[in-house]
């Protein structure tokens, strides 16, 4: 009779299967904090527990109560899924290069490349745009990479060698060359264009698809398949819609994602210090979710008034660290780069 202990992932033989992938775990964190540190940036802690977790409309955060000695409810508050509010407040209070590696939460996550729990690295300088963010990325991945004595990441049966010139490609140039699609007329208010436009690349939509679920669409089938491979890829210039944090010029927005075997690994952008545009943008953002999910959060009026303050011109970069981990480690699941799963 099998032992009811047999599927523990607790039990020391299964965990001994894990110990290289987490010892390879290890030395990354290593390698990640020593080039913030070699980089001039302050390592900064802030509060897990934030009044609003996410202006994303399709990130989802965990709530709890706030309560008083007499536990009694004070308010609602979230998990955050992103250090970010509390960072960008952390400029404007004069900390120049704030960097941190946290534990963050997001519901409804759940495949082999998610966990609800898990770490994110995030970091911004102040007085640059995104294209620090995209050196920043390139020198992270190659430092990392000299001090666990790999040549490339992994992943499946995909690599990529970060000390070779990386792909930089703008979203609309990717649409045009892997789904030929011309994006410049396909975007937010010509849902019917690029519903037309994704059938015709073989991509199945059905005819009451969003706007941002056809794109979301031809980005998974099209696209994100060839990003990555050989060497990572940054794909920049986001169509405006989908980056409500950054500052936009024209059509699209100063985003960009960073992909390394298909993998998307990180998320940068020039940042928004427009703080009546931000709220403009929160609000239609809350809107959107509550239409399509039913809910949304609040928005953290500490935020807005920290830009109001005058929050200087900055760039700024969250990298998911256990991802990082898994290329690093040629692992194929999230959990086996994690101590512990959720």
């Amino acid at each position: 009779m099998q032992s009811k202990y047999a599927q523990k992932w607790w039990t020391p033989e299964r965990f001994l299967r894990k110990k290289p992938l987490l010892e390879q775990r290890m030395a990354l964190l290593r390698a990640v904090r020593g080039w913030f540190e070699g980089g001039g940036f302050w390592e900064v802690e802030t509060p897990i527990l934030q009044t609003c977790p996410v202006m994303d409309a399709h990130i989802h955060g965990f709530a709890t109560d706030l309560k008083d000695r007499n536990l009694a409810k004070v308010k609602t508050m979230y998990l955050h899924t992103s250090p970010e509010f509390a960072m960008k407040k952390l400029l404007v209070a004069g900390v120049e290069k704030p960097y941190q590696i946290c534990h963050v939460f997001r519901n409804g996550d759940d495949s082999p490349k998610h966990s609800p729990e898990f770490t994110l690295v995030e970091w911004y300088r102040a007085s640059t745009d995104y294209k620090a963010m995209m050196d920043d990325c390139i020198h992270m991945l190659r430092h990392a990479a000299e001090k666990l004595g790999i040549f490339e990441y992994k992943y499946k049966t995909l690599a990529a060698n970060p000390f070779l010139a990386w792909n930089m490609i703008s979203v609309a140039e990717a649409f045009d060359k892997y789904a030929q699609i011309n994006l410049d007329e396909c975007l937010e208010d010509n849902v019917e264009a690029l519903r037309t436009a994704a059938r015709k690349a073989g991509v199945s939509v059905r005819d009451d698809d969003r706007w941002d679920e056809i794109f979301f669409a031809v980005m998974q089938e099209k696209i994100e398949p060839h990003l990555g491979i050989g060497t990572p890829a940054i794909l920049y210039d986001y169509p405006l819609s989908l980056a409500s944090l950054s500052k936009h010029k024209g059509r699209y927005a100063e985003r960009f994602e960073v992909y390394v075997c298909g993998l998307e690994l990180a998320n940068a952008f020039t940042e928004l210090t427009d703080a009546a545009e931000q709220r403009k943008r929160f609000e239609a953002e809350m809107a959107f979710k509550q239409q399509i999910y039913g809910e949304s959060y609040p928005v953290d009026e500490d935020f807005i008034d920290a830009l109001e303050y005058g929050m200087p011109p900055a760039s700024g970069c969250a990298l998911g660290f256990d991802r990082l981990a898994m290329l690093a480690a040629d692992a194929k699941d999230i959990d086996e780069i994690l101590w512990a799963p959720v």
